[in-house]
């Protein structure tokens, strides 16, 4: 049925009927010619004393101008002979060029064209709604898509090119055709239904793309990327309600994660009153202990929820041992969090520098960051034009003597911060060869290299399209979730049945879904970090942090929370 409307569709366009029936006229006049030549055919061979049967001068008539001739049926005078001459040519003529030319130029290639076209729409349908609108594909865009799609959130991406936009439909992408400049693109793509407009193009690209969809629109989200520091107001002024310099936000990501910079919490989300935050173990004394022995919580009323070690979030327990190289993931309001700092953020910052590779929009962050806390840095670059100040070296950080000069041996760590991730993958590489034990935190362009970085010796691992996609995702303003990194995410659910009216401890939740309760919340009243040992009311929500695989697990023993889930995303 489906390609039966797909033909009519086509046949029903008022060009391709005109190209139908021009085909179909000369299919007529090839009919008229064949009638014609059969009969001539009866004239000549009377003359010629000979005598056939209407079916044989048909079949001589197709025979001869199909050039085939099989040579069975032949004239012997000259008059046939020159008719059969007029009869060849012509035939050939209609047969073999005209006719096959008019079928491929205005039948089979407009078809084709229209079935490629159906591949890549230029219009969604009516009932799509809480979609997202995407202006071009990229690093930051897959992972934005490959979170939607484990959200069950429809999505749509506009390709201005055709070929292009089928490339990325036959890739699997929902993908629609469409000019980023043209107010139609949007209506097609039906912005006033949608619950974002996600643009990472270049700064004007997405100012005109702002822009336009505002024409729309003057509701839907706008989310956009900029390069420039320049062209954050002019986008605001566009039309959009958050513009991410994402160069910035990972080169600050990148230096919170130096490990014995401060003891000090770093908050990484906000889940209405309830923050989550990172927090370097080194120089405390969690160093060392159990989560247990710690006491953590009795003393701060804070949660440890988990700790990111090389890279990798791990679930703790009581029995988790805190290790010098351990970033802590806490959970808390922003006055238990202030406690966790006056109890354990007491500890020396270290006197040691930290070398940073690549000098581009994501190092100078990080030095920003790094400066504004007090800790000494160097840059190596090898770009002349990028040297600012004293805190540059100038050199290729493939060289040792170049490393040296920067400070390599003495640093506490290094950021390698370059946008090629052959390069940080070599980069990482060498300098752990140089320098064992020093922490090395690198960048990742493309997801797939995150885990061969962490192979080469980095200690943590920072994707600029995880961390895209996610500052994007947030800017949803989905009430019941918050991505705080690739894979971690904070989301609330209401208190299944089964375990209404039973404790935290009873019920088990983590051990049992590796899930982490840090808050309840009734309404908008959020209490953060509940005893375990109080019953759950049966009218609160939970508040739950948890990679993937252990929401799916908590999901899976609690199906009737999926459709809560799926609700709250779609």
């Amino acid at each position: 049925m489906k390609s039966l409307a797909l033909v009519l569709s086509y046949l029903t366009a008022p060009m391709r009927r005109r190209n139908v029936r021009l085909v179909l006229w000369l299919v007529l006049i090839l009919l008229v010619l064949v009638a014609v030549y059969s009969a001539v055919f009866h004239v000549v061979m009377d003359r010629e004393g000979q005598r056939h049967s209407w079916a044989t001068a048909l079949y001589w008539t197709i025979v001869t101008m199909s050039t085939l001739g099989f040579g069975d049926i032949t004239f012997q005078s000259d008059a046939g002979r020159l008719f059969s001459v007029v009869v060849l040519v012509s035939g050939a003529l209609f047969i073999l060029v005209l006719l096959p030319f008019a079928f491929i130029q205005f039948i089979f290639m407009p078809w084709m064209s229209h079935r490629e076209s159906n591949r890549a729409p230029r219009r969604l349908a009516d009932d799509v709604a809480g979609h997202i609108v995407l202006t071009g594909p990229g690093a930051i865009t897959d992972a934005l898509i490959r979170r939607a799609e484990d959200s069950n959130v429809p999505y749509v991406l506009i390709e201005p090119d055709l070929q292009e936009a089928l490339a990325l439909h036959d890739r699997g992408y929902r993908v629609m055709v469409g000019e980023l400049d043209d107010p139609e693109t949007y209506r097609a793509a039906r912005v006033g239904a949608a619950a974002l407009v996600a643009t990472t193009r270049t700064d004007t690209t997405n100012t005109n793309v702002a822009f336009t969809v505002r024409e729309i629109s003057a509701s839907v989200p706008i989310v956009a990327t900029a390069n420039s520091e320049a062209s954050v107001d002019i986008l605001g002024l566009a039309g959009c309600n958050e513009v991410l310099r994402l160069g910035d936000v990972l080169g600050h990501a990148i230096a919170r994660r130096v490990v014995g910079r401060d003891a000090r919490h770093q908050v990484v989300g906000e889940f209405g009153s309830l923050l989550i935050a990172e927090a370097g173990a080194a120089t405390t004394s969690l160093v060392g202990q159990t989560l247990r022995d710690a006491a953590v919580r009795e003393r701060c009323n804070v949660n440890i929820v988990g700790m990111w070690r090389r890279g990798l979030y791990e679930t703790a327990g009581p029995d988790t041992l805190i290790t010098e190289r351990a970033v802590l993931i806490l959970a808390g309001s922003a006055e238990q969090l202030a406690h966790y700092d006056e109890a354990y953020g007491t500890g020396e910052r270290s006197g040691n520098p930290v070398v940073i590779i690549g000098g581009g929009r994501v190092g100078r962050a990080a030095g920003r960051l790094l400066s504004q806390a007090g800790v000494r840095y160097r840059i190596v670059e090898q770009r002349v034009d990028r040297i600012r100040d004293d805190h540059y070296v100038h050199g290729d950080a493939a060289a040792l003597e170049v490393l040296e000069d920067a400070g390599l041996r003495e640093a506490s760590a290094v950021l390698v911060t370059t946008h090629d991730d052959d390069m940080n993958v070599y980069l990482t590489l060498y300098c752990r060869r140089l320098e064992p034990g020093i922490q090395i935190i690198s960048r990742a362009n493309l997801d797939r290299n995150v885990s061969t970085l962490h192979r080469a010796g980095a200690d943590a691992v920072l994707s600029y399209a995880s961390l895209g996609a996610s500052a994007i995702w947030n800017v949803m303003g989905l009430n019941d979730t918050l991505v705080v990194a690739e894979g971690l995410e904070v989301f609330r659910v209401p208190i299944p049945a089964s375990i209404a009216g039973r404790s935290l401890a009873d019920s088990a939740l983590r051990q049992r879904t590796g899930c982490t309760v840090v808050a309840l919340a009734a309404g908008n009243e959020i209490s953060t970090n509940p005893d375990v040992s109080e019953p759950l009311p049966h009218d609160a929500d939970l508040i739950i942090i948890g990679d993937s695989a252990s929401e799916q697990r908590f999901l899976a023993r609690f199906p009737a929370a999926r459709s809560r889930v799926g609700s709250r995303r779609g």
